[in-house]
């Protein structure tokens, strides 16, 4: 029996970028909970804006937010992962170096950047729903960093690597999007967020149903057997998952989870 129900969000559930998701998906919900089956939004993107996303049914699940460097409810922080000052600062004036590149630092309550007239900014604030705030300098930044989003505009993959090289030994890089490289602390993924979940719940992989599209998503769906790629997926998370379901534009989680009734 399916006790729990993880989804990634952009790419998966949505187009990367947008926020409206189908009614349809809150329906969904409030008939796996009156089941007894949970559910779980695992993503890239902060609490805040899965908050909003899932308003109808926002107390009804867990948000695995910032790649797994958070997890709680509506009303309630229950994992809250940093990474170390010394080591975000360092990032930080690496990233600066390469030309184009957008920095975004998530904390718990609120996101900060040193553009506010840029694009990133703009996308974020419109696209996402983020509450951002504006610092000169997020190297002075006080409040614990859950994770540093480099939005790349070439070569995601190329500065991951290379971000690797310098940093893995103190962070991890999950490329979650065709130009976003998300950096969090070492040890955080949001299969490890799961797989806290699952435990606190006395819930086994082998009941858990899990669904992705990007490299961040592949350790997640490691941890679930019933674990599903959309049709718009990477193809290595295709090779990784046990099932497939339809592209997000054609509402594939939607099909799958309408199917359990």
């Amino acid at each position: 029996m399916i006790k729990l129900i993880v989804t990634d969000i952009d790419g998966t559930l949505l187009p990367e970028g947008t926020h409206a998701l189908d009614p349809e998906y809150f329906d969904v919900i409030r008939r796996l909970r009156d089941r007894g089956m949970q559910f779980a939004a695992a993503s890239g993107r902060h609490w805040k804006s899965i908050d909003e996303l899932f308003a109808p049914v926002r107390e009804k699940i867990f948000y695995v937010a910032d790649n797994g460097a958070y997890l709680g409810t509506w009303n309630r922080d229950l994992i809250v992962r940093t990474l170390p000052k010394d080591t975000a600062a360092a990032i930080v004036r690496e990233a600066r170096k390469i030309p184009g590149v957008e920095i975004a630092a998530s904390c718990a309550d609120w996101i900060y950047m040193e553009d506010k007239n840029g694009e990133c900014w703009k996308w974020l604030e419109e696209g996402y729903r983020y509450d951002l705030r504006f610092t000169e300098d997020l190297t002075s930044v006080e409040e614990g960093i859950l994770k540093l989003a480099l939005d790349c505009p070439v070569n995601v993959d190329a500065i991951a690597a290379e971000f690797d090289r310098k940093f893995g030994d103190k962070a991890k890089m999950a490329v979650s999007g065709e130009k976003w490289l998300d950096i969090i602390p070492v040890g955080v993924n949001k299969a490890a967020a799961v797989k806290e979940l699952q435990e606190s719940l006395g819930i086994l992989p082998e009941e858990t149903m899990a669904f992705g599209d990007q490299l961040n998503d592949m350790e997640m769906l490691n941890q679930a057997y019933y674990s599903f790629a959309v049709g718009n997926a990477r193809e290595e998370v295709k090779r990784a998952a046990r099932f497939q379901a339809d592209t997000n534009e054609r509402r594939g989680v939607l099909k799958v989870l309408q199917a359990l009734f």
